[in-house]
């Protein structure tokens, strides 16, 4: 596997027309504009190898901290890929003890002198079941990968693994620059907190809690290798849902539903919740298990994720009716602390 790149780069390699060699597996989903919009930040006449490490601290530990995980895929710089095409045969020669071929291809690429360049929007995802909390917390960084959905549950409830993946990308055909970014608000009149992660899901909190606290991950799904620890590369934060947890910490989630259009120079999409949470004083008057549906309001302009720019804020417009809230994502004002 590790010769496709040599192969790719001898049959396409007019530096006139290429500047990136971008390679992955063939259950990799890429977010093409996303994609393009990360890699013409560098200069790709450099050395570059643009790439992201596994989820898991295991899958690292076997190879090296240092690799680019292929299913997550990689970007190579035209000059690299034309130096790793021209060492290609000495370089394999040299390590024939190491396994896979995206190991081999960091060692070579090492031997260059090229370090990667951590991007962290591919996603090997070596994480098992529900990934809907890892993607409700996506780093702040634009979204560019995923890969092994057939080894883990859909990505949206009650749809089997094409049908979430379709819809994933109609919110991705409107917007691939806000998809999976991370707002939050609050609903200071009742206590509520509201976590964005735009075209995927909306959490309810009964309680006011920090952006801090959210951007960690729900430990929603499980680690890579049963039994491996410490199992991932961030942290986590613990979630059953059982009546032994606090409605204050297990949110009601709502996740994508449609695409409304635009409305005054606004896209609109809507989050619908499809299961009830289980939890201790699920009846409180406090609750927000009223919230039924959620209306998001996000500027026309694309989002610069990443690179000094702050995500956005947002605010709660209104209730709509007596089970719908409306929320219009906006820029942070110049100093503002999202609390």
């Amino acid at each position: 596997m590790v010769r496709v790149i040599q192969e790719t780069f001898m049959e396409e390699h007019d530096s006139s027309t290429v500047r990136w060699y971008v390679m992955a597996d063939d259950d990799t989903v890429f977010m093409i504009e996303n994609l393009v919009n990360v890699l013409s930040k560098y200069d790709h006449m450099k050395y570059y190898y643009v790439g992201m490490n596994s989820e898991c601290i295991v899958s690292n530990f076997g190879m090296s901290f240092q690799m680019a995980f292929g299913g997550g895929g990689y970007a190579l710089s035209y000059p690299l890929a034309q130096a790793l095409a021209k060492n290609m045969d000495t370089c394999i020669k040299r390590y024939p003890y190491l396994y896979g071929s995206d190991h081999i291809l960091q060692a070579c690429i090492a031997d260059l002198g090229v370090t990667i360049t951590l991007e962290k929007g591919f996603h090997q995802i070596d994480l098992r079941r529900d990934i809907s909390g890892f993607l409700s917390a996506h780093p702040q960084s634009p979204f560019i990968s995923l890969h092994h959905l057939d080894l883990v549950s859909p990505i949206f409830p009650s749809m089997n693994h094409y049908d979430a993946l379709n819809h994933l990308m109609k919110a991705a055909s409107v917007d691939q620059s806000r998809l999976l970014q991370q707002s939050t608000c609050y609903n200071k009149r009742h206590n509520w907190t509201f976590s964005v992660s735009w075209g995927y899901s909306v959490q309810i909190y009964d309680k006011i809690i920090s952006q801090s606290y959210l951007q960690t991950p729900i430990e929603t799904f499980g680690e890579w290798r049963k039994g491996a620890w410490p199992p991932y590369m961030f942290n986590v934060r613990k979630f059953n849902n059982n009546n032994n947890f606090s409605c204050d910490e297990v949110p009601n989630i709502l996740f994508f539903d449609s695409l409304e259009g635009t409305r005054l120079n606004h896209i609109v999409t809507t989050y619908v919740k499809k299961n009830h949470r289980i939890c201790a004083n699920n009846d409180d008057d406090h609750s927000s298990n009223g919230v039924m549906k959620v209306h998001v309001f996000s500027p026309m302009h694309k989002l610069h994720v990443g690179d000094g720019n702050r995500g956005e804020c947002c605010d709660i417009i209104q209730p709509i009716g007596m089970d719908s809230m409306a929320i219009k994502l906006r820029t942070c004002m110049k100093h503002e602390i999202i609390a």
